[in-house]
């Protein structure tokens, strides 16, 4: 049977059955009542060895965006792109405001930016369903001070495992997925099943929907908001049954939009942040990565992708590394 995108108009979901889907894919308490890592805690000390074994050749691909004014980020967002700012150039060295003997002199900048305004991991409590957030912490846990419970700091050591990359546009003998096209369960499976991979726990699933290479096409340097492929409620199912630590996307939302659901924003975020202590990524970059696994065939590698040490905050920047 071929293959072929779920969308808001041809797949349509309840509030009701996404609330029962999240119920059945529940990690709450699994970990113990005071866990904040999520199923990150799949990821043990011989997943990482195991994973360690899948580099034969040393070959490193970086698949975060840019950190620049040339962002994602729209006027009149939340969040805007990251504004990078000199606080010691070239020109104040020899002068009054940095004389140093010897002919010393430096230079030294500072950035300002949303921590989720590009490449990112959405932490546990950054989305919340009905008040609560991953393992029940109430919604008065996160203030003006930051995140007392699901911090993205307490996952500043997980993130490395083995990384799946599923090159959804390829497998479907396209450049990319339409915006509001949503990746099936069922294209995950034939993903993976075409690249001779079983899925294990603890395992990184890594998606390109082509979002990247779309955005590009219509002119623009990065992704584009609005409307945009992602994952469908099925592959949400997918990942749960499958017990994956995280899933990454190239897109903004990680989930397509339009939502599938129409009475309840953004379902997969309930499903997999909230209930299932999944970690989230979004606006990956995986060109390069699926270029390569093109040519070799090989569509596994060393995926290396902590979040920063940010104390009680609610997402994270990062350079997320595949080494093949």
């Amino acid at each position: 049977m071929a293959l072929s995108p779920e969308t808001a108009v041809s797949d349509p979901y309840t509030r009701e059955q996404v609330v029962a889907i999240a119920g059945r894919h529940n990690n709450w308490n699994r970990w113990g009542p005071d866990d904040e890592r999520g199923a990150s805690n799949l990821i043990d000390e011989a997943k990482v060895v195991r994973a360690s074994a899948l580099v034969k050749r040393g070959a490193v691909f970086t698949c975060g965006m840019p950190y620049n004014a040339d962002g994602p980020q729209l006027p009149g967002n939340d969040r805007t792109n990251p504004v990078h700012l000199m606080i010691m150039s070239g020109g104040d060295i020899g002068t009054p405001v940095q004389d140093y003997p010897y002919g010393y002199g430096y230079t030294d900048d500072a950035v300002y930016m949303p921590l989720q305004s590009g490449t990112q991991w959405d932490a546990f409590s950054h989305i919340f369903f009905e008040g609560k957030m991953y393992n029940g912490y109430d919604k008065s846990e996160v203030t003006s001070r930051g995140a007392a419970k699901n911090s993205i700091d307490k996952l500043a050591g997980t993130m490395t495992s083995r990384g799946i990359l599923v090159d959804i546009p390829r497998l479907l003998g396209i450049d990319w997925l339409q915006p509001g096209e949503g990746v099936s369960g069922a294209m995950i499976e034939q993903a993976v099943t075409q690249a001779g991979i079983v899925p294990e726990p603890g395992d990184i699933l890594l998606v390109r929907t082509g979002s990247l290479a779309y955005a590009q096409a219509k002119g623009a340097l990065t992704h584009m908001i609005g409307e945009a492929p992602g994952l469908a409620i099925s592959a949400a199912e997918w990942l749960c049954e499958r017990d994956f630590a995280a899933v990454a996307v190239d897109s903004w939302a990680m989930e397509v939009v339009p939502n599938q659901t129409p009475d309840l924003t953004n379902p997969l975020h309930v499903i997999l942040n909230v209930n299932a202590g999944m970690l989230i990524g979004e606006l990956f970059d995986f060109e390069a990565l699926a270029e390569d696994c093109a040519a070799d065939g090989v569509y596994e590698c060393l995926f290396v992708a902590p979040p920063l040490r940010f104390t009680k905050s609610v997402g994270s920047p990062l350079n997320p590394i595949a080494i093949k």
